[in-house]
């Protein structure tokens, strides 16, 4: 096999539709993988999409047609000899032509394309060109042809195969992308190719690990084509051949590994991997034909949706270990997706472990990720639930959509199988829920919507093509019941998002629900100052505010500002300051999210996960993402390492009482005595009390609070202190509102150390969630803690790591030392905005 890459050479043109003059007709150099944005910005043709309203300006974009071109100078062809021209993706809807002479058409980004050009091939310099027509212009014709079907927004994203978030979200803006976004190459082979490979990997209950190696062969059709083969795999020590007839087309071969070293969650043990490696053998053994690589990890995988007492569980089970997942949700990590490198995508999800994440849920409208992104999951011990390509809309089922969708999830089914993260393949996200309550029955009248790409399909496909890991229909999901039965979003059964709060109830109307598994909540907040003043400028050039037009196209939900605001007047107020509104919404969002997992994860093992939306942001915009557009960590990050930490002590309700829930999530028992102290918050002791306490491993303990320390005399002015060894938690029995804080209760002294300053705080009376909010002083800063509660006389440490120069006595006071104390807004003197309509 000889490849060429063909990743430069290419010239761009916007060759129809509302093209601006400056434009028109002109040739762009273009690099592939790449998209017109991108090749219009790297020639500074166009603003950044991501500043100011520049979004708007660019809108003209989304109705253009563009043709990607280059020459080409190919050896002739020997008589035994492929030549196949391959392209790894194509955004989206394309007709390519070499030489003139058409050879194929596409309207599908999430699949590659393979076409044979060796009687074309001439020794002459040759014409490849790419003629790519408007997804949404497409699209549109489409839903003319098909009849419209329900969607969650304006624009007919469900009539195309492309990443359906490209259509704008309420996250990500409107830009509907255009190219070539995955490499292209040429590739030269004689005799046979190795098409697919798909290794499936188990573990039996003595511990030998198995891998039944599937692997399609693509032969040339020329002379010397059907000749017998050999497949020959390795792995682990285990090496086995087998005999491909000359009229065969695939070969299976089982490889066993005794004692195969296991493969954990992160958390729950190693992650050690194996290089697989599978080669197709012509006639000459020292020169295979094709071989293919990837690394393999040994664990089995299981989903137990069985009925109980409470419902229907959704119980991950890895090695056979029952696994609580943490996880959050996924979105592609920068709208423009040529731009995602390997080391993005590290650094990503190294900060995804580091908030003490398990699991990230790839989310159906986004894209299949690259071979990078499961290979670093694998590394890191990531759990990866995968959504096919379905979101929030009903998708025709009609040709040719049907066969698009089936060639998709076919060809990433088949891809992926090598990937020990990979866990769970879904059908969709909210199609089934908004069948049943988004007015798409009435909307829809008989017209197909989906259903059977979730309940046949796709599972179809996984059945075949994967049987070593589970499916489930949609998300959410009812596992094992009628739609008309059992509501696919009943939390008692499966897969439950809760999306009440934030769109309408407040934050606590979480632990009204004991969920069986919650796969989407989540509430938002701004990015980062840095991230915000870099990206987001007032219309008039003045100071920024929320109701600046700028702001707002940075703020893409539905009435968003609104719905920040009343989320955080019964707990904090709504301040009227812009600082200070941005530090009380970026701090309510992380309270939000992490009363929720605290209350999820004390129900373990009847609730066995959260996934949180979202980790992750693909442009700077207020959202509910923990790590915002410009790669910062926002309060909600360390909200999240705090929440999903391997142990965890929590003040929890039961049953009209309260009681600590201590979750130990480690492999030991976790026993010790616990001080539990009422007081003032000024300090002073009303009473203690100590507990003996012992916690299994992977459990959760709950204890009943000594009745001195549960009740207090006067909630507006005590607070209860929980430590074990050195742990601390916080509790109050009122919201912050009615606390009696101090807004100067914090001093504060800087120390430099060697990258950086360490900052001492100290507080005089109890201090919420006390944060150093160090971009504001350096973008690159980063700080190793927030969200701290200090009880009286108590002292926490900040490491801040930063190269930049400032006065180090900035650290010590606003806008830079912060905490709810010092934005509270009593209730005598708030804005009631609870009444306000959602």
């Amino acid at each position: 096999m000889n490849t060429q890459d063909l990743y430069d050479g290419w010239s761009l043109t916007a060759v129809a539709g509302p093209v601006p003059t400056d434009l028109d007709g002109r040739r762009v150099r273009a690099r592939v993988p790449g998209t017109s944005h991108t090749a219009l910005l790297e020639a500074g043709l166009i603003p950044d999409p991501y500043l100011d309203r520049n979004e708007e300006v660019l809108a003209w974009m989304r109705r253009t047609d563009w043709a990607y071109e280059r020459d080409l100078d190919l050896a002739p062809v020997a008589a035994d000899e492929r030549v196949d021209l391959v392209f790894d993706g194509i955004d989206t809807v394309a007709t390519l032509t070499f030489d003139g002479q058409e050879i194929g058409r596409t309207a599908n980004q999430h699949r590659s394309y393979r076409f044979d050009v060796r009687d074309l091939v001439r020794p002459t310099t040759q014409r490849l060109r790419v003629l790519l027509q408007s997804a949404l212009v497409h699209a549109e014709a489409e839903a003319e042809r098909l009849g419209p079907r329900p969607l969650a927004y304006q624009q007919p994203f469900n009539m195309v195969r492309k990443m359906a978030c490209s259509f704008g979200w309420d996250w990500g803006p409107d830009l509907q992308t255009a190219g070539l976004w995955r490499p292209v190459t040429v590739e030269r082979w004689t005799v046979a190719r190795l098409a697919g490979v798909r290794p499936l990997v188990t573990v039996d209950t003595d511990g030998t690990g198995r891998v039944e190696v599937h692997a399609t062969i693509e032969r040339s059709g020329l002379p010397g084509g059907d000749v017998p083969l050999t497949v020959r795999a390795r792995v682990a020590g285990a090496d086995v051949a087998v005999t491909v007839p000359g009229d065969a087309d695939s070969a299976a071969v089982v490889l066993e590994v005794p004692h195969a070293p296991l493969w954990w969650p992160v958390g729950h043990g190693a992650q050690p991997l194996s290089e697989l490696t599978v080669a197709l053998v012509g006639a000459d053994p020292a020169e295979p034909l094709d071989t293919w690589t990837r690394r393999i990890g040994f664990r089995t995988v299981e989903l137990d949706t069985s009925a109980d007492d409470h419902g229907t569980a959704f119980t991950f089970r890895i090695n056979g270990r029952p696994i609580f997942v943490k996880g959050a949700n996924w979105i592609p990590d920068d709208h423009l997706l040529t731009r995602i490198t390997r080391e993005r995508l590290a650094h990503r999800l190294d900060q995804a472990v580091d908030a003490n994440l398990n699991l990230v849920r790839i989310w159906g409208g986004g894209i299949y990720e690259s071979e990078d992104f499961y290979e670093l999951c694998d590394e890191r011990g990531l759990l990866v639930w995968q959504d096919f390509l379905l979101a929030c809309a009903a998708y025709p089922e009609e040709q040719p959509l049907w066969d698009e969708l089936e060639a998709e999830a076919r060809e990433h089914v088949a891809r992926l199988t090598p990937h020990p993260s990979l866990v769970l393949w879904n059908g969709g996200n909210e199609n089934l829920w908004g069948f049943m309550d988004w007015g798409w029955q009435e909307d829809l009248q008989g017209r197909t919507w989906g259903f059977r790409y979730a309940t046949e399909l796709l599972k179809n496909v996984v059945a075949e093509l994967d049987p070593t890991r589970p499916y489930s229909d949609g998300s959410p999901y009812s596992p094992g019941a009628a739609l008309t039965d059992v509501h696919p979003n009943d939390p008692d059964h499966g897969t439950f998002h809760q999306w009440e709060v934030w769109n309408r109830v407040d934050y606590r109307v979480y632990g009204d629900d004991v969920p069986r598994f919650c796969s989407e909540f989540g509430f938002q907040g701004p990015p980062t100052w840095a991230t915000l003043t870099r990206a987001v400028h007032a219309d008039d050039g003045g100071p920024l505010t929320k109701e600046d037009p700028t702001f707002l196209l940075h703020q893409k939900a539905d009435d968003g500002n609104g719905k920040l605001d009343r989320g955080m007047a019964p707990h904090l107020g709504v301040p009227d300051d812009f600082a200070d509104w941005h530090w009380a919404a970026q701090l309510n969002q992380a309270r939000a999210v992490r009363f929720a997992i605290e209350h999820y994860r004390s129900w373990w093992p009847r609730t066995a996960g959260s996934i949180v939306w979202q980790l992750n942001d693909c442009w700077p915009v207020t959202s509910w993402a923990a790590i915002d557009g410009d790669e910062r960590l926002k309060p909600l990050w360390y909200a999240l390492r705090s929440a999903y930490a391997t142990r965890l002590l929590t003040v929890q309700p039961r049953e009209g009482r309260e009681v600590l829930a201590v979750v130990n999530e480690t492999s030991v028992i976790w026993q010790g005595i616990v001080r539990l102290s009422r007081q003032r918050l000024d300090g002073t002791v009303l009473s203690e009390e100590d507990l003996a306490l012992a916690v299994g491993a992977w459990s959760v303990g709950q204890f009943a609070l000594p009745a001195t320390v549960a009740t207090p005399a006067d909630a507006s002015h005590e607070v209860l202190v929980v430590r074990l060894g050195g742990m601390q938690t916080v509790h109050t029995w009122v919201e912050d509102v009615d606390l009696r804080l101090d807004a100067n209760a914090l001093r504060a002294s800087v120390t430099p150390v060697q990258d950086g300053y360490r900052v001492d705080v100290t507080a005089t009376s109890l201090a919420r969630d006390v944060t150093l909010l160090v971009d504001r002083l350096d973008p690159d800063a980063v700080v190793d803690t927030a969200l701290v509660d200090i009880p009286a006389g108590a002292t926490a440490s900040f490491h801040v790591r930063t190269r930049g120069t400032f006065d180090p006595a900035d650290l010590t006071r606003a806008p830079v030392l912060r905490s709810a104390n010092d934005v509270v807004l009593p209730r005598v003197g708030a804005r009631d905005l609870t009444q306000s309509p959602a």
